[in-house]
């Protein structure tokens, strides 16, 4: 039931899915803030008698209150442009997008002791490049724009609708090139509007996407490749080996590459966030015991294969790779 309130809600209009998120954004941060009183001492009594140590409580209340904070200022901002004239101004919007995004990783870092650890950052720029990267955490969507703005660069995001529940993701992600995919929709339309999102990219540009779909599990990894391999056995048996990843799925970066003919692609793994793929899961692995360790592999156009067969061989061998890599 819940959700499918939740998809009517998604599949309302802007204004409507709107006018419910960022009141009840703006009031959980508005209660949080005014509760403080209360929930401070109430989660730090609590962790002090069952986890004096960690703090998870406290910790995750905290972040919390700062996330719901963060969206509201980003609504706000965003409503000033707006009121400014400047619904259309694309730089402005990135540069908000930037803000709030490294504002949650300050967050993380904070309240959750993140720590990231990346490998080969510089070859992340020039753009244009496509970032593919591995989808194992609720949190994982925050990296790429970090990697991304070391470089001053600017993100454009495939992201699943369901994202527009998030009401500066809504706003925002909607005034700059991104694409929220309709998982059960056309796909010739989807993909259509994948090579559109892709066009026009410069040297400050990278486009990000998940091959995987979702956030990779023992469970989903075993139903993906049950599914390839009703469709095309030589690859699940090619595919069945992965330990870490799911099986990719070519298209949606075979429609962004087309759409932008001279782009790199940058592979992003990591390891670490991995144990907090769903948000109940979050107080018992904060804070973080260990770095979030980010590796990146470029791969110069000139050696990614122009045909779709040729392509769709080159990318299973790239993700088997990456697997291997258990530690990046």
């Amino acid at each position: 039931m819940l959700g499918l309130s939740l998809r009517k809600l998604i599949d309302s209009s802007p204004n409507v899915r709107r006018g419910l998120t960022v009141p009840a954004v703006a009031c959980t941060a508005g209660t949080l803030a005014a509760g403080a009183w209360a929930w401070v001492p109430v989660t730090v009594t609590l962790d002090l008698l069952h986890d004096p140590g960690r703090l998870p409580r406290l910790r995750t209340v905290s972040m919390a209150a700062a996330w719901a904070g963060l969206e509201t200022l980003g609504v706000g901002m965003s409503t000033a442009l707006w009121a400014a004239g400047r619904a259309g101004d694309v730089d402005a919007h990135y540069a908000l997008q930037r803000w709030w995004a490294l504002r949650l990783m300050d967050t993380m870092r904070m309240f959750a002791n993140v720590q990231l650890h990346v490998s080969n950052l510089d070859a992340i720029a020039p753009g244009p490049v496509v970032l593919a990267a591995r989808h194992a955490s609720i949190a994982d969507v925050l990296l790429p724009v970090w990697l991304l703005a070391q470089h001053d660069m600017r993100p454009r995001y495939v992201l699943k609708r369901e994202l527009l529940i998030d009401p500066c993701l809504d706003i925002v992600g909607n005034r700059v090139p991104n694409h929220f995919v309709v998982q059960k929709g056309d796909a010739g339309a989807e993909l259509e509007s994948l090579r559109a999102m892709a066009t026009g990219m410069g040297p400050l540009d990278g486009a990000v996407i998940y091959p995987e779909g979702g956030i990779a599990n023992d469970p989903r990894r075993a139903a993906e490749l049950a599914r390839l391999a009703t469709r095309d056995p030589d690859r699940a048996h090619q595919l069945k080996t992965l330990g870490r990843l799911m099986p990719p799925r070519y298209a949606g970066l075979w429609a962004i590459l087309s759409g932008a003919p001279d782009a790199d692609v940058v592979f992003v793994d990591h390891t670490g966030l991995e144990v907090i793929n769903k948000i109940r899961r979050a107080p018992a692995q904060i804070p973080f015991r260990s770095p979030i360790h980010v590796t990146l592999h470029r791969v110069r156009r000139a050696d990614i294969p122009d045909t779709q067969d040729a392509f769709k061989a080159w990318l299973d061998d790239e993700w088997l790779h990456l697997d291997r890599q258990s530690t990046p």
